[in-house]
């Protein structure tokens, strides 16, 4: 059964890649055809429909999840960019770049032609996606799936730290292998996406500079920028967040299969209200801010406690961690199959070399 549905989604991930590659060739020759505006618009719609579409091919949590954000959001807004004629997504890139910066959350660079290594490539920066990270990451996952069991026995408090770490954590191991591929095969970099956000001193910091930064390269063109322009920085704020909020429930019902609440929307709208509050405070010099000391506890009891009050509930509701578990234990099995499949072959040859 767990092999079946394994074999089901490598099939599912092969067709979906088909798609994405057959529907980014059209959108390539349509944007290099036709001007930026209403009519180019038009013709990237059939290309954002089956990006919101190829999620539903999937039966598992990790596939769904992960092709939804890849695609469904990132992916779609990187098409509406280039419906206005702005990045990243460019014609005149290489088909393969294309796909690639189009279907994934990378945002790539041209490596330098200099010696000194990258932030991706120095581990004393700790930002980067190196093997060590990769390995760290991947080797605990598992032990932060197996805890799951004792979910019943946790305060709340655990809870939240199990799902922080398992959050961060599936990222760093996610976005570092997506790194390795991206780097292996087209020899270009990946601009770090997580940069330490433990030691975030603000909501600005936090948000903006160090937390799942793919998600504000993308929204500040397509949102905070445009608002901004119009309404002033405390509207492209909101505006930039109450987006970040829709998307996540948008995310949470490709994962969970459950309507939205509204409490995540809530919870980024609330940050999106202090992260604004923060910015007007910070623009009257001389006024009173925290030491750093006092910032980093402040930022992070914050970040955690609105989590606790509307994020994770709706995680908790949905049952995606017994969701979690249920696909990990099937995996187990499946590579356990496959195990024993290939043990079992090993042993038949010296039986047949013996006839």
């Amino acid at each position: 059964m767990a092999a079946a549905l394994m074999d089901g989604e490598l099939g599912s991930l092969l067709k979906a890649t088909a798609a994405v590659w057959a529907a980014m060739y059209y959108a390539r020759m349509a944007a290099a055809l036709i001007r930026p505006g209403a009519a180019r618009l038009a013709a990237l719609l059939p290309a954002v429909a089956l990006f919101c579409a190829i999620p539903f091919a999937f039966s598992t949590t990790t596939f769904r999840g992960s092709s939804a954000f890849f695609l469904c959001w990132l992916g779609t807004f990187k098409l509406l960019l280039l419906a206005a004629g702005r990045g990243p997504l460019d014609p005149s890139l290489s088909l393969p770049h294309f796909v690639f910066s189009a279907s994934l959350p990378v945002k790539f660079r041209q490596p330098t032609s200099t010696p000194a290594k990258s932030k991706d490539q120095d581990p004393a920066s700790g930002r980067g996606h190196g093997p060590a990270k990769i390995l760290v990451s991947g080797a605990v996952i598992p032990f932060i799936i197996y805890a799951y069991q004792f979910k019943d026995a946790m305060s709340w408090w655990q809870l939240v730290l199990l799902y922080t770490a398992h959050i961060y954590l599936s990222l760093e191991f996610l976005l570092g292998s997506v790194h390795a591929l991206i780097h292996g095969v087209l020899g270009m970099e990946m601009e770090p996406q997580v940069d330490r956000p433990y030691l975030a001193s603000s909501l600005r910091d936090f948000w903006g500079r160090r937390w799942n930064l793919m998600v504000p390269a993308i929204l500040r063109p397509s949102v905070h920028g445009p608002v901004r322009a119009r309404f002033g920085d405390a509207a492209g704020v909101m505006a930039t967040f109450l987006v970040s909020g829709l998307m996540h429930e948008v995310m949470f019902y490709y994962i969970m299969w459950q309507p939205p609440s509204g409490e995540v929307t809530a919870f980024f709208v609330l940050h999106g209200a202090c992260t604004a509050a923060e910015g007007w405070w910070a623009r009257h010099a001389g006024w009173w801010r925290p030491p750093r000391a006092v910032a980093v506890p402040l930022t992070l009891a914050f970040v955690g406690g609105t989590g606790i009050w509307l994020f994770f509930p709706a995680m908790v509701r949905g049952g995606l961690d017994e969701l979690v578990l249920q696909e990990c234990h099937g995996l187990v099995a499946a590579m356990e199959q496959a195990g024993r499949w290939l043990a079992g072959g090993a042993a038949a040859g010296p039986i047949l070399s013996t006839r």
